[in-house]
């Protein structure tokens, strides 16, 4: 059985983060961020065009391929204040579905100011899409405790909700960086691998790769591949809790193609590399989840998930080849090419990682889930690699520097 980690006191995972350590805008090219490279409990500085030499051949790459959305909304009401939506996840159907949509559909989202806005009030912005008048209209439902259910409808089906949402919305940047989104965050707030709709959160650690240096790192025989995890409001949610156990994680979908998952399990001396925290919250919950499945613990007609604790609960006894075999037959039974599930996964230390032996990451902020992540995978030495960090200039969060973390 796992160490539980839920009596750990957030106030245990707290450091100084100035001001002027945050990262507002992106450097001027990718590669050129600085990279702090942990590996045997040593520290070294570096930048990132250098990771093709620091990495092995044979190692694999993995990416999170989800693009972030113009989640971000504002609508005016009729006495002239205005609104702000944050489109969070569609409701009974997949982002896939819902960004091709040509009627109307409900998301889940978090309101700015809607005390304001009167149950019975149907917001609107005009639009001008391809010199057509299009209205749009959104639509409060009910509350389900922080969130709101909202329906979105537009008067013109010739138009599908991505593109609505593409002249309506606007990039939705972490608060911490407290400025609204410009042109030039359009491109640097997404991977240059991006293609799956869905995320309001970029997934910032690949934000540094180029498609240069990914034909670079190819050359040496290290390879990657992508899944897809769609970050949610839960990345920007603080620890308010004093432990760790009173905070609630948000579940977020992920997809991972059947030949990923037969990669994972056949082992020829590679190392499992991934690139950024989703990506090790994907590729974790993968074992679980399998083991949920050759457990029974998944009924036939649900899809599957895992909650925040179960890690810490399920006494393992399967390995990760049956594990990853019971998720490829659960997928043959459906003729999928694709698994889908939902993870809360709370990675924690006391978590035993079965997947990742290495993972890009960049700086995250005190008391943060992520930061405890970062703290499960190199132990007490979180300490050691954000003094450095901070007492040689790293840049910290969203737009920040790099680091690379190396179990191996």
């Amino acid at each position: 059985m796992l160490t539980d980690p839920k009596q750990l006191r957030i106030n245990d995972f707290d450091f100084d983060l100035p001001e002027s350590a945050i990262a507002r805008f992106p450097i001027a090219e990718r590669d050129l961020a600085n990279l702090l490279v942990y590996r045997n409990a040593i520290i070294s500085d570096l930048v990132f065009k250098n990771v093709p030499e620091l990495l092995h051949e044979n190692d694999l790459l993995i990416l999170n391929n989800t693009r972030v959305i113009p989640a971000r909304l504002f609508f005016k009401k009729a006495t002239g204040g205005e609104l702000e939506i944050l489109c969070l996840e569609p409701v009974g159907c997949s982002h896939q579905d819902a960004m091709s949509a040509h009627d109307p559909l409900t998301w889940t989202c978090m309101v700015g100011g809607a005390k304001k806005w009167k149950n019975d009030e149907v917001l609107r912005i005009e639009l001008n899409i391809e010199e057509n008048e299009v209205n749009f209209f959104a639509k409060k439902l009910r509350r389900n405790e922080h969130e709101f259910l909202i329906e979105f409808s537009w008067d013109n089906s010739k138009f599908v909700f991505s593109e609505i949402l593409l002249k309506a919305g606007e990039i939705p940047l972490p608060p911490y960086l407290n400025r609204n989104a410009e042109a030039s965050d359009v491109i640097r707030y997404q991977t240059v691998f991006a293609k799956e709709e869905g995320s309001v959160a970029a997934p910032t650690a690949g934000l540094h790769f180029t498609t240069e240096l990914l034909q670079r790192l190819a050359l040496k025989g290290i390879c990657h591949e992508k899944l897809t995890l769609h970050v949610g409001a839960g990345t920007f949610k603080p620890v308010s809790s004093t432990l760790i156990a009173d905070h609630a994680m948000h579940g977020e979908i992920f997809s991972i193609d059947v030949k990923l998952l037969h990669l994972l399990k056949s082992d020829h001396g590679k190392r499992i590399i991934a690139v950024g925290t989703t990506s090790v919250r994907t590729l974790e919950s993968i074992y679980w989840i399998g083991h949920k499945l050759k457990s029974g613990l998944i009924p036939e007609n649900e899809m599957p998930s895992l909650n925040q604790w179960e890690p810490y609960e399920i006494m393992p006894v399967y390995t990760l080849v049956e594990c990853i075999d019971s998720i490829i037959t659960f997928c043959e039974r459906r003729n999928q090419s694709q698994f889908h599930a939902t993870t809360s996964i709370m990675i924690a230390p006391g978590f035993h990682f079965r997947i990742c032996k290495g993972m890009f990451t960049n700086f995250h902020l005190p008391k943060s889930t992520l930061l405890l992540l970062v703290s499960a995978f190199v132990g007490a030495d979180w300490k050691k690699i954000y003094d450095h960090a901070l007492s040689h200039s790293y840049r910290f969060l969203s737009y920040g520097d790099s680091s690379l973390l190396l179990q191996e």
